[in-house]
């Protein structure tokens, strides 16, 4: 019987299988294309202002909601749909969400009426909210222990593909056919290439253990040990009662640990995340509409973007290769900042086109260097208990933030302001964020986690 105890359970054999690229690298591909998708989704609304704006004749202020609404249905979906998954496993929550998304974009695509747009636009966010927490922890469930950091960061990657995608598509479909809708209706087909693709993903087997159904779960790790041809010991399935198990109650008492474990720590990644992503985010979400308003023509505006975001990938991969030589806190220290600044300066010189093209290929690139960095960073601040929920918190609040970006920004600050004050004071809650990180949070470049 003591032998049995100390028996390692089947999930912490999955952690510790070797990688293989038919294996868990083709959980890693399938979760990349449902992020993938995200992107082009939220890239989306950016093309859909200025389309809209001059169909319906919508002032900047309620052009806004268009991207609001979208990006705030998300931020609710991605807080609601990981409790959904907890009760109805990530297969059934992931088909579900992209059931929902799938169904309201070809509504909105229908739609003739601005209030009603935007209610399908809030559904569809509220659906496809829920496709990142679920990828996330999807790809982190199914990827070996000493892979995982890697893997995750690398997730990053496939946001400028599905961000590009969305740009080089609608400028296409606008030159060919010059119908908004279209655009709306060609997103719901790599909805159902994801829908599809993912009929060949594994049900997460600490679901099935909790869900009462022991015999399912031993089968999928027996089969990934045999994927992998990995030579693993006896092991048993961890005992139900040891699966965690998400409820409002526990959502409360882990929003009340992150504060409590270290209130600067968890004040610090909320900043970051807030202030880096209010600068991406805003962008994204305004720059199509700010290059058609200086004069570019149309499907220029729309190719302009596409590179901004598509150098990202670029930006990506330096921070892959920088993150373990410099150090988490230099490379924010210099990125975050540097991406509002090359915005400033973006902005300074739009009356230069060339000039233009090029700071806005800096800012994409900078950027995406800060993002994936921020990412591993913030997870590295908290204790093993705490990693997954600090991280989803911070992302909560950022989604949050980017859903009120474009009310902010459209409405408030760049009729009052004007675009380089704007992205200058964007710049600012960067820097005070990036100084309180410099201040009060430690480097974990190399760091032992606890």
């Amino acid at each position: 019987m003591g032998t049995n105890t100390a028996m390692i359970t089947g999930d912490a054999v999955v952690q510790e299988l070797p990688w293989r690229w038919r294996v868990q690298g083709s959980i890693f591909l399938i979760g990349g294309l449902g992020f993938m998708f995200d992107a082009w989704d939220v890239t989306l609304n950016g093309f859909l202002i200025p389309l809209l704006s001059k169909e319906w004749g919508l002032a900047p202020g309620q052009a806004a909601w268009i991207g609001t609404a979208n990006l705030i249905g998300m931020a609710v979906g991605a807080f609601v749909w990981g409790s959904i998954a907890d009760v109805i496993g990530r297969k059934t929550a992931f088909t579900l969400t992209l059931l929902i998304f799938s169904l309201f974009t070809v509504l909105g695509a229908f739609s003739n009426d601005m209030v009603l747009f935007c209610v399908f636009r809030f559904v569809a966010g509220f659906g496809l909210g829920g496709c990142i927490p679920v990828d996330y922890a999807l790809v982190g469930e199914f990827t070996p222990r000493k892979h995982r950091g890697r893997v995750l960061t690398a997730m990053d990657a496939w946001w400028p593909i599905g961000a590009s995608l969305c740009g080089v598509v609608s400028a296409v479909l606008m030159a060919q056919f010059g119908n908004w809708r279209l655009l709306l209706l060609v997103l719901v087909l790599p909805a159902l290439l994801v829908f599809w693709v993912r009929t060949h993903v594994p049900e997460s087997p600490l679901f099935l253990v909790r869900a009462g159904r022991p015999e399912q779960a031993k089968a999928v790790i027996d089969e990934l040990i045999s994927r992998t041809s990995a030579v693993v010991g006896p092991w048993k399935l961890p005992d139900p009662a040891d699966v965690p198990k998400l409820s409002l109650g526990k959502v409360r008492d882990q929003l009340a640990g992150l504060w409590r474990f270290n209130w600067r720590i968890t004040g610090i990644a909320w900043s970051l995340f807030l202030t880096i992503l209010l600068v991406y985010y805003g962008a994204l979400t305004w720059m199509p509409s700010i290059l058609v308003a200086t004069g570019y023509a149309q499907n220029k505006a729309f190719m302009a973007t596409a590179s901004m975001t598509a150098i990202g990938f670029l930006g990506v991969v330096a921070a892959a290769l920088l993150v373990e030589r410099v150090g988490r806190k230099w490379i924010l220290a210099v990125t975050g900042p540097g991406a509002a600044l090359s915005l400033v300066i973006f902005a300074l010189v739009l009356d230069a086109p060339a000039a233009a093209q090029l700071w806005l290929l800096v800012f994409g690139f900078v950027v995406q260097v800060a993002i994936p960095v921020l990412y591993t960073y913030v997870s590295e601040l908290y204790p093993t208990h705490l990693r997954a929920t600090g991280f989803g918190w911070a992302s909560t609040v950022s989604r949050v933030g980017a859903g009120l970006v474009p009310l902010i920004f459209g409405s408030l600050l760049w009729p009052v302001l004007g675009l380089p004050l704007t992205f200058a004071l964007t710049g600012a809650l960067v820097l005070l964020a990036v100084v309180w990180m410099a201040v009060s949070a430690p480097e974990t470049k190399g760091a032992a986690l606890h």
